[in-house]
């Protein structure tokens, strides 16, 4: 989930739609207006949790909790306002309140300038081509998205290939001249190289607080409130799954090498190389191809009798489109969602295309939070960045794409779901490392065979796809993991040795500082490249994931434990997604999520289910 979320708190911060706009839907003009509100919004926050008659307040009631009779969401709110309250420096002599106000505004400053700035250089960073012959191995309607990319930016005549915010991009699996195929990729890994010294200043300050709120790195404060606790757990679960992500990974170049070599290709496999002679290697150990696939993947009919129809069968969920209701995009859909027992609880957005002045990545959020308190209905939005066809043209996507619509709803899910009544106890106010357990969950669904057959149709001819080649893609749902997950560890390591240096220690370039982080933890950077840079890592410099990336792979564990209880209790069903929902996804953070999970699950989590799935347990 790329997602401009701040840190979960008791008091959080809910963007407003204006936040919303600039991420999806960017304008020029809207700079300025960012840039001098978010110092003001960071002020205001300030003076918040900086309010030492607040804080006594809260303080009193804090010291005296046993006595007041709370119910149990009641008393934990108590609870973790008071940490909030600490965390956030109320505590501090106002001489370290007043420094830590104008760090917190030099942070802000500065993440609003990489954002910026980073988004200009993704749309600057796209790849241009005059011969139309070098797309060759891209199929025709890429080809045409290609060229309406171009005159969406004025280039009529030439083909645009824009990127997407990972490193590898989509396109590389297709390209057959391998000389665009390393300009792509240099392309990629050199956006954001004006960012460097951002990023180290951010680095620095970002410690420099740490060390003012009395912990030892920026990533000991991140994690001091949530499910990992310390820097040290986050990174022993990275680290513990380096020596087979790698080994998979090896194993899998030697396999794609040797069908360079037989084809006498005359050169060693790059990282630009991998994800087309990983097609090539699907292809000869399933005889499964992504061109085969996709016409069975058309994004209306996904959402549709894909994803709501999952939730449908799971929760008794209805969904109503919605003409009526402004959108700030022509590409934009809005459903109405009811329940059960047909009564109106949410509105859902769908923002799925790509557009230059969209940030990249896919991401859910909220354009209105729940609230009990305020009796407010959930109004939440999915954006992705999936390529928009050629006028006329089925809006087709991979499999991968049909997986990030899936995960994203499950986001949305556990914001309509939320039934608390304070609303800082709703939706995404949850610990990070918990964040992703409902959309990494709703994932599974995308395979049960009773929703796939649903919608995995022929964009052409209505037909269910051929069990044959479903089987083919269930049993390749291991394949390419090694590089999948060093490429995420790549990342998730970075994240945490940036945001794992004490204060005042020198720092040396990004890049050198990158190297050897990389290298500390045994990540073979040169073929498997981090799934993002540092210069590019919008997540952890803008996006409210600091010392947090590593939270994906933390719900991970999770989400496969729970899932493996659903098919210890039959699968899909009311009676399991009910049970779900009321005991993880309705809570929100109305209670410890580590105890919620143990409720849920009868036992401590396990992550066997993890390494069978990543094919990495002792049977793959």
């Amino acid at each position: 989930m790329q997602n401009p979320l701040l840190a979960p708190s008791p008091l959080p911060y809910q963007a407003p739609p204006f936040d919303r706009i600039v991420d999806a839907d960017y304008a020029p003009a809207l700079d300025a207006v960012k840039a001098e509100m978010e110092p003001k919004l960071q002020a205001h926050r300030d003076s918040i949790t900086l309010n030492g008659r607040l804080f006594a307040r809260v303080k009193a009631l804090y010291d005296t909790r046993a006595t007041l009779g709370l119910d149990g969401p009641s008393r934990y709110l108590l609870e973790q306002t008071y940490a909030h309250f600490v965390h956030a420096g109320a505590a501090l002599a106002p001489s370290d309140q007043q420094l830590l106000a104008t760090l917190n505004q030099q942070i802000s400053k500065l993440q609003t300038s990489f954002e910026q700035k980073l988004l200009a250089a993704t749309a600057e960073g796209a790849v241009v081509l005059d011969d139309p012959a070098l797309l060759a191995g891209l199929d025709a309607d890429a080809v045409a998205a290609a060229a309406q990319e171009a005159a969406l930016r004025g280039h009529e005549g030439t083909y645009v290939l824009p990127l997407r915010n990972t490193t590898q991009q989509p396109a590389l699996a297709k390209l057959k001249d391998r000389a665009l195929r390393a300009r792509i990729m240099a392309a990629s890994e050199s956006r954001g190289q004006g960012l460097r010294d951002l990023v180290v200043r951010l680095a620095t300050l970002r410690a420099e607080k740490a060390h003012l709120l009395g912990f030892a790195s920026y990533a000991a404060y991140a994690l001091d409130n949530q499910m990992a606790k310390t820097p040290e757990s986050a990174i022993k679960l990275l680290d513990s799954l380096v020596p087979g992500a790698n080994a998979k990974a090896r194993a899998d170049a030697a396999d794609m090498q040797a069908i360079v070599d037989a084809e006498h290709g005359g050169f060693t496999l790059a990282a630009y190389d991998w994800n087309f002679y990983a097609e090539r290697l699907r292809a000869k150990r399933f005889d499964l191809n992504e061109v085969e696939l996709r016409p069975y993947f058309e994004v209306g009919r996904v959402l549709t009798d894909g994803v709501f129809f999952a939730a449908e069968e799971l929760y008794g969920l209805n969904f109503k489109e919605r003409h009526d209701i402004p959108l700030y995009h022509p590409d934009v859909r809005v459903f109405e969602v009811f329940d059960a027992d047909t009564s109106p609880i949410a509105l859902f957005y769908a923002d799925f295309f790509a557009r230059p002045n969209k940030q990249g990545g896919a991401w859910c959020d909220t354009l209105v939070a729940p609230s009990g308190l305020l009796q407010r209905r959930p109004v939440v939005v999915n954006v992705a960045s999936f390529t928009k066809p050629a006028p006329g043209q089925p809006a087709l996507i991979g499999f991968d794409d049909v997986i990030t619509m899936f995960h994203e709803f499950g986001h949305a899910l556990h914001t309509i779901f939320s039934n608390q009544h304070y609303p800082s106890q709703n939706g995404f106010g949850v610990p990070r490392d918990m964040v992703e357990l409902p959309s990494q969950f709703n994932e599974h669904w995308a395979l049960e065979p009773a929703v796939f057959a649903r919608y995995a149709r022929h964009c052409g001819t209505g037909e269910a796809m051929p069990e044959a080649l479903a089987e083919k893609l269930a049993r390749a749902r291991v394949f390419n993991q090694g590089y999948l997950l060093t490429e995420y560890l790549g990342a998730a390591v970075l994240d945490l040795e940036w945001h794992g240096l004490p204060a005042g220690l020198p720092l040396p370039a990004a890049d050198v500082f990158e190297s050897a982080a990389l290298k500390k933890h045994g990540i073979d950077a040169d073929l498997v490249p981090p799934r993002y840079r540092s210069t590019y890592f919008s997540h952890i410099w803008a996006g409210g994931y600091s010392a947090g990336y590593y939270a994906y792979l933390w719900a991970e564990g999770l989400d496969h434990d729970a899932y493996a209880w659903f098919t210890e209790h039959g699968g899909l069903s009311r009676e399991n997604g009910q049970q779900f929902r009321d005991m993880i996804l309705a809570p929100g953070h109305s209670s410890d999520p580590m105890d919620l999970f143990r409720a849920f699950r009868g036992r401590e989590p396990d992550i066997s289910a993890l390494l069978r799935h990543r094919g990495l347990d002792a049977g793959s």
